[in-house]
């Protein structure tokens, strides 16, 4: 079951969003205050974390950052009633996956999920392709393929796996070697 933190201080927002979650089958647990998340994300592993922006004792904002900062991957969807491009902006340069504009339905809620499957849906089938290349020898064609998964997805483990085994196979070790100690930078 994939694990949830809903961040708001907003005690009807975090019902509404656990309720919504919980019936599309994931786990969730929630905070009050920006560094009670702070600390959560930091000590628990989640699939995913919506996250306000306005927060008491540390923003949504500064949450991410120190996040980010401590190399901690885990996605977050931004949630505000107060969107701004100054936050729009800053939010996804710090790695924010999706934005949230309160008040939103239940239908919104999914439709951001749903959109979220698609994508990872869409990786994966990527990864099988690249895959299947590197089962073939075909070094270079996987190589190129990378570098444009890794563009749109600079997070994945997966990717510097496979770009170490391009590397393994095009007889560069040191890039081999210097793509699997990225990856473990996101594990």
């Amino acid at each position: 079951m994939k694990r949830v933190l809903v961040v708001d201080d907003t005690k009807n927002i975090r019902l509404l969003l656990t309720k919504c979650l919980e019936l599309e089958g994931y786990e969730v647990e929630t905070a009050s205050n920006g560094q009670e998340g702070y600390e959560k994300i930091c000590g628990g592993a989640y699939h995913l974390v919506f996250l306000d922006i306005k927060l008491p004792e540390l923003s949504g904002t500064e949450v991410l950052r120190r996040i980010r900062a401590r190399g901690i991957p885990t996605p977050v969807i931004i949630i505000t009633a107060y969107p701004t491009v100054k936050n729009a902006i800053e939010c996804t340069q710090l790695g924010s996956i999706a934005y949230l504009q309160k008040p939103f339905t239940a239908d919104r809620l999914r439709a951001v999920l749903n959109q979220l499957a698609a994508e990872a849906q869409e990786r994966r089938a990527g990864s099988e392709e690249i895959q299947q290349l590197l089962d073939a020898h075909r070094y270079r064609e996987a190589l190129d393929r990378l570098k444009g998964e890794l563009s749109r997805h600079p997070d994945s483990t997966l990717l510097y796996r496979m770009l170490a085994e391009t590397y393994e196979g095009l007889g560069d070790s040191t890039s081999a070697d210097q793509f699997r100690k990225a990856g473990r930078a996101f594990e």
